[in-house]
């Protein structure tokens, strides 16, 4: 049965957010973005539709969706809310594919050669298996959709012996590299690999570090702990992202020390991820630090050109869509560091043809892309860039911007510094979180969103925001 408990306090969101975007001159953007139908609620979790997939994408990327959160927080007193959104209306997309196709018969043959041979591999993995995705797990991070090259050979051959041979050789695996490389999407496609040949006997838990401090906090309230001990400890498989996030947590550590233990005495595979190198990790303790990298510690770089265009075309071959050669020569180009980025600017040129139903030519994606390539193309920014350019700025220092000073002064200060960190290096919010001191994700949230609000209601502020944003850039080590 659908329950709408919450319909009234969704509707009362809608209703504030449409008068803020009208008050700033915003009603259009507004109208644009906001086209969710409210279905459904349980517990803390709301259920909307949305009419595409291109959508669904922009009101994540943009923010919106945690906009409406947090007024939904506010309104509400619930800690937190998820909001699912399911696409209603996928017939746009094919009404304008449909109109390329007719445009170009070559092209028409082409997409159905793609779309026959992805059936054919669809057809295939339901004949061998019937089974319901893991529940920690993303479906779409698999081997297949995975495109190897120089720059992460290695990792992609160590991840499909391990998924092929768990506990064995390649046990346990570090993935360490920037954001956006394909970590998470490699560790998750051992542990998929992993459950699918096993048709679902395995005992497996993929969870990020953040979580896992979530659970163990948990079970130390609740007096649960040997339950939580018996979960982790008994696993054949443990994949855990961000390990980075346990720097400075020393209870933490302990327990992830202790389940490692038991896990390698009943040769359990484990994976884990990081943003750097484990000898880079500060406040992490030298006996983790031994066992993380006790068996292969692998590092993943940005892709080459050639890397890049594979990586274009096979995203767009599952997509089952087409565009002009240029377009995906122009893209290859000028995003080199983050495979993040190329599927962001793939989605945004798919998006606008299926909306407009006509091709994208250079121009077009040179204006639709333009924030993006700008930011891939210009000087690499880097956290150490941006604290930097921020202290100097607002007259202060790294340190105070880190530490505890919570005057009025260095509070905003260190705002403005999580809010282009967040814009700029799309850390996550427990990731900017351990960069600021090891501050907890939902101050790190608040911390963002007292920014963005700022922005746009005082138009100075926002002048002063992107001037510090260009100079950050611009910012060249001497």
């Amino acid at each position: 049965m659908s329950n709408q408990n919450y319909k009234v306090f969704w509707q009362e969101v809608f209703k504030q957010l449409e008068e803020e975007y009208k008050s700033n001159g915003k009603e259009e953007e507004f109208q644009i973005w906001f086209k969710m139908e409210y279905e459904s609620d349980e517990k803390n979790t709301i259920k909307v539709n949305v009419p595409s997939t291109f959508m669904k994408e922009q009101i994540i990327s943009r923010g919106y969706i945690e906009e409406i959160k947090e007024k939904l927080i506010k309104l509400t007193g619930q800690k937190e809310f998820f909001i699912e959104m399911n696409i209603t209306n996928a017939q746009i997309s094919q009404n304008s594919s449909k109109k390329n196709e007719e445009k170009n018969d070559e092209s028409k043959k082409i997409k159905t050669s793609s779309e026959n041979s992805t059936k054919q591999v669809s057809e295939k993995i339901s004949e061998k298996t019937d089974l319901k995705p893991h529940p920690q797990l993303t479906e779409r991070f698999n081997f297949d959709t995975f495109v190897p090259g120089e720059n992460n050979n290695y990792a992609y051959a160590a991840s499909m012996a391990a998924a092929k041979n768990p506990g064995k050789t390649y046990n346990p695996i570090l993935l360490y590299g920037g954001v956006g490389l394909g970590k998470t999407h490699l560790m998750q496609s051992i542990g998929n690999y992993i459950y699918k040949h096993r048709n679902g006997d395995v005992k497996l838990c993929c969870i990020s570090a953040e979580n896992f401090l979530n659970e163990f906090t948990d079970s130390l309230k609740n007096k649960t702990t040997t339950k939580f001990k018996n979960k982790y400890r008994n696993l054949d498989v443990l994949l855990i992202d961000d390990i980075h996030f346990l720097q400075g947590k020393d209870s933490l550590q302990e327990e992830i020390f202790h389940t490692f233990n038991a896990l390698s005495e009943r040769n359990a595979q484990m994976v884990f991820t990081c943003d750097r190198p484990i000898n880079e990790l500060k406040g992490l303790e030298d006996r983790l630090k031994t066992r993380f990298s006790s068996g292969n510690c692998i590092d993943l770089k940005p892709p080459s050109y050639e890397n890049r265009i594979a990586i274009i075309k096979k995203k767009l071959d599952i997509l089952g869509k087409q565009i002009n050669a240029d377009v995906i020569d122009y893209i290859a180009k000028n995003i080199q560091m983050n495979v993040r980025d190329l599927e962001a600017s793939i989605k945004n040129v798919v998006g606008y043809q299926d909306l407009i139903g006509q091709s994208v030519t250079i121009s077009i994606a040179q204006e639709l892309l333009k924030d993006t390539i700008s930011g891939a193309t210009g000087n690499t920014v880097s956290m150490e860039t941006i604290l930097k350019v921020v202290a100097d700025s607002e007259n202060t220092s790294i340190a105070d911007i880190k530490g505890k000073n919570r005057s009025k002064k260095i509070a905003e200060t260190r705002h403005i510094a999580i809010y282009i960190a967040r814009e700029l290096l799309e850390y996550s919010y427990p990731e900017l979180g351990n960069e600021f001191g090891g501050r907890d994700h939902s101050t790190i949230l608040s911390a963002y969103n007292n920014i963005a609000n700022k922005i746009k209601t005082d138009p100075s502020f926002d002048a002063k925001i992107k001037g510090i944003i260009n100079s950050i850039k611009e910012y060249k080590k001497i």
